[in-house]
C-alpha cells in the first residue's frame, strides 16, 4: 500500500531536517574536545491540562497548566502556565500566541529558591490526514527571559534566548470502535540561540510514544512514554530523562448557537 504524505507535511519534514542540521552546524565541538560527555539519568512525571476554548467560528482562548517532578514524582522540577489566543485559518491551519510562566525548582540539596521565566511564543499548526492515520506538524517559536540564580540567591538578571520547536505527531487509530486507544508517536527538536547560547544550539529532543484516549467530544488524555535528552549550557554535561508524560485536552465550544 502507497503511503502518501500531502505536499505541506513534506515541507515540514524538509524544515525538521534544516533545524537538526543547523543544530550540528552551531555546536561548538571544541566544548566536547575540552572535557568528556557527561550523562546524568534521571526519572521524571510530565503532567498536564491544556484547555482550548472555542470562541467563534475563528478564535480560541488557550489556558495549559504543567506541572514536572524529578526523581519520578518525589521532587518538583517546574511548574508553568501558559495563556494565549488562537485563530483558525482553515480546516487544517491554525496560529496561536501568547504568554506563560515558569517556575524553576533548585536542583542543588538545601536550595529552595525558585527561578522565574518570562516567556513569550508564536506557532502555526498544520494537520493532514492519510487514510485513517492523523498527521500534525507544528512550529513554535518562544522568547524566553530566565532569570539567573547564583548560589539560591537571585541576581535579579536574565538570560535571554529564541528557542524553536518543531513538532511531528502521528495518531493511528487501533480500531473503529470509539473508546478504544489510538496509538500516538510524536518527536519535537527544541534549538534555541542567543548571546548567552554559546555550547548549546542543541536544546534537547523528545520523543514520545503512547496512547490517546478520548472520554466525551470535549475531553482526552494521551498516556505513554517519553525520553528527553537534553543539553547543559557548557556544552558537555547532558540529561537523559526517562518521562511518564499524562497530558489532559480540554476543549468546550462556547460559540453561540445561530438561530
Amino acid at each position: 500500500m502507497k503511503f502518501y504524505i500531502g505536499y505541506q507535511t513534506q515541507l515540514h519534514y524538509l524544515f525538521f531536517s534544516a533545524l537538526f542540521a543547523i543544530s550540528l552546524l552551531f555546536n561548538n565541538p571544541l566544548a566536547a574536545q575540552t572535557k568528556p560527555k557527561e550523562i546524568n539519568y534521571q526519572t521524571q512525571t510530565w503532567l498536564s491540562l491544556n484547555n482550548t476554548i472555542r470562541l467563534s467560528d475563528k478564535w480560541s482562548a488557550i489556558v495549559d497548566m504543567h506541572m514536572r517532578r524529578n526523581h519520578f514524582a518525589s521532587d518538583p522540577s517546574f511548574y508553568f502556565i501558559r495563556f494565549g489566543a488562537g485563530y483558525t485559518l482553515n480546516s487544517s491551519t491554525s496560529i496561536a500566541a501568547g504568554y506563560g510562566h515558569l517556575w524553576l525548582a533548585p536542583t542543588t540539596p538545601g536550595y529552595t529558591t525558585f527561578a522565574d521565566e518570562n516567556r513569550i511564543y508564536e506557532q502555526i499548526q498544520t494537520s493532514a490526514k492519510t487514510g485513517n492515520v492523523n498527521i500534525i506538524n507544528r512550529l513554535r517559536i518562544e522568547q524566553r527571559w530566565q532569570e539567573k540564580v547564583v548560589k539560591d540567591t537571585s541576581t535579579h538578571t536574565n538570560k535571554f534566548t529564541n528557542r524553536f520547536r518543531y513538532t511531528l505527531t502521528v495518531n493511528i487509530p487501533l480500531s473503529k470502535k470509539p473508546h478504544v486507544p489510538s496509538l500516538l508517536i510524536s518527536d519535537e527538536i527544541n534549538l534555541q540561540v542567543g548571546k548567552e547560547v554559546v555550547y548549546n544550539t542543541f536544546d534537547q529532543n523528545r520523543a514520545f510514544v503512547g496512547i490517546k484516549e478520548t472520554i466525551n467530544p470535549h475531553l482526552s488524555f494521551d498516556l505513554g512514554y517519553m525520553m528527553v535528552f537534553q543539553e547543559k549550557a557548557n556544552g558537555y554535561q547532558y540529561d537523559f530523562n526517562n518521562t511518564y508524560r499524562c497530558f489532559f485536552y480540554y476543549t468546550p465550544d462556547i460559540r453561540k448557537k445561530k438561530s
